[in-house]
């Protein structure tokens, strides 16, 4: 399928500053979870500020940085920091990681984000697997249409799998995408529970609908980092997001280089 022809001219930039001509998998790194960077070996890195056509990040947690190197032998870029729908860029630009994890022959995808918990099981710090979607009745695509279909449970079992085989416990659910920036009401937390949403966020739906579209395989990981509106009493506050991922970021280090490795 045919990418924007930027991202052909991003990616010489690329090349020009020593990333590979093509790589085994991209990591998109969510809120709080660039620390996943400093596992990366050999790193070459780059601010999005100096990429050409490239798009700003302003959301804490995102250190707005292009990652190439190894993990576990395996050459990789990762994006430390994302590009949101609340922060002003159309569809078309928050998916460019996917299109340029294309560009680059990626075998595979790893998506990452922070998530407010919906489901009154989980617990801050849990590990979710996403197995299905919801998209509160938007077009997110950056394609006029969207005529493919959206299938991640055989991958998301997978997910489980390894997993599994590393001694790490994991959740599993459907991902709501809401739009943002603000946090969601207490009454629209009871609707989306009642929906069948497990936990909720402002992003990966876009990246997850692309990457299907592209048929590029992609895995989805969200890291519980607060309990949702009316699910727990306080104030949600964004500093919470960073303690939470920073509790648990060798779990997500490990999860993120055996499925770089075996997935």
């Amino acid at each position: 399928m045919t990418l924007p022809g930027n991202i052909y001219s991003i990616k010489q930039f690329l090349l020009e500053q020593s990333f590979p001509e093509t790589i085994e998998a991209a990591v998109i790194l969510g809120s709080g979870l660039g620390e996943f960077s400093t596992v990366i070996e050999n790193p070459v890195s780059i601010a999005y500020g100096d990429i050409p056509d490239f798009p700003q990040t302003s959301v804490q947690g995102h250190s707005g940085e292009l990652i190439s190197g190894t993990v576990a032998g395996k050459s990789v870029i990762a994006f430390s920091g994302r590009f949101h729908r609340y922060e002003g860029h159309p569809y078309s630009k928050t998916v460019l990681p996917v299109h340029l994890a294309q560009a680059f022959d990626a075998g595979k995808l790893i998506i990452s984000n922070a998530a407010g918990a919906i489901n009154t099981g989980f617990r801050v710090g849990d590990l979710m697997v996403i197995d299905d979607v919801f998209r509160l009745f938007e077009h997110v695509s950056a394609a006029p249409s969207e005529t493919f279909r959206y299938n991640h449970g055989e991958t998301a079992a997978r997910v489980r799998r390894i997993a599994a085989s590393i001694g790490l416990e994991v959740q599993r659910g459907t991902y709501l995408f809401a739009q943002g920036p603000s946090y969601e009401t207490k009454s629209e937390i009871r609707a989306f529970r009642i929906l069948g949403g497990d936990v909720v966020g402002m992003s990966t739906l876009p990246e997850l609908v692309e990457a299907a579209r592209l048929q590029l395989p992609a895995a989805a990981i969200s890291m519980v980092t607060n309990m949702a509106a009316g699910v727990v009493a306080g104030k949600l506050d964004h500093k919470h997001v960073k303690a939470a991922a920073e509790s648990r970021k060798d779990d997500f280090a490990r999860l993120v280089t055996e499925l770089i490795k075996e997935l």
